[in-house]
């Protein structure tokens, strides 16, 4: 369960983040302050809160929810994600691939993701709804990077399985949990608790992750698992 998006100890990781995000769109070196302090604030916080000891867990509007709350789930989903995208990227740098720093900047749009998700648009304050909005730009940023993965590609004429190396194998692993996160965070939007584009960069998301285990492996020199049906 994502709580460490909404705890009030956290929320300011998430939205430093954030503003980096806003403030560095265009650049590869993102989510450089991770510390959990305010500016001024030399007190260490605690991890723990105990604020959830009773199975409930506050959204950033302040309401106070059930954590098997869809949106809690949506969170838990989008944190999962983003470990298996880091998972991913290690296996990545080990082999010298030059796109992890994408999957740096995916890592830290996730955490606006979450910011989203974890501000109802029903409950929200209009500061709410400024300090959380998410834009089409990630998702423009995707689909450029995947037309660039597509143009040194070989065509796909077979069904893949999840292969091609660790590197490979693992962001097979994190589009899977891509489409976990996609389909808990969709009926969120259509309730319209949360912005349409989030739904869409998760879905963009997916495409990505594949077609990146697909260049990873290409570039390692792998080869494919092809499907072949059992006899």
């Amino acid at each position: 369960m994502a709580s460490f998006i909404i705890k009030p100890a956290h929320l300011r990781c998430v939205f430093r983040i954030g503003r980096l995000m806003s403030e560095h769109r265009t650049t590869n070196i993102l989510c450089s302050d991770r510390s959990y302090a305010t500016e001024g604030d030399n007190r260490v916080p605690k991890i723990y809160t105990k604020t959830g000891d009773k199975g409930f867990s506050s959204t950033f509007t302040g309401e106070r929810r059930p954590k098997e709350d869809h949106i809690f789930e949506a969170l838990g989903n989008a944190d999962e994600l983003s470990s298996a995208i880091g998972l991913a990227r290690e296996f990545c740098l080990d082999k010298g691939h030059t796109f992890t720093y994408q999957l740096d900047k995916i890592q830290c749009i996730l955490q606006d993701v979450g910011s989203n998700i974890a501000t109802p648009q029903s409950s929200a304050r209009e500061s709410h709804i400024k300090r959380t909005k998410f834009t089409a730009q990630p998702i423009a940023d995707l689909e450029t990077w995947i037309d660039a993965f597509t143009e040194e590609l070989p065509p796909l004429t077979n069904f893949i399985l999840p292969s091609g190396g660790k590197g490979s194998a693992a962001l097979h692993l994190a589009r899977t949990v891509c489409r976990r996160a996609e389909r808990s965070v969709a009926p969120i939007v259509r309730s319209g608790e949360a912005d349409p584009d989030v739904a869409k960069f998760l879905n963009r998301l997916s495409d990505y992750l594949f077609t990146a285990a697909r260049f990873a492996a290409m570039k390692e020199g792998n080869n494919e698992t092809i499907y072949k049906r059992p006899e």
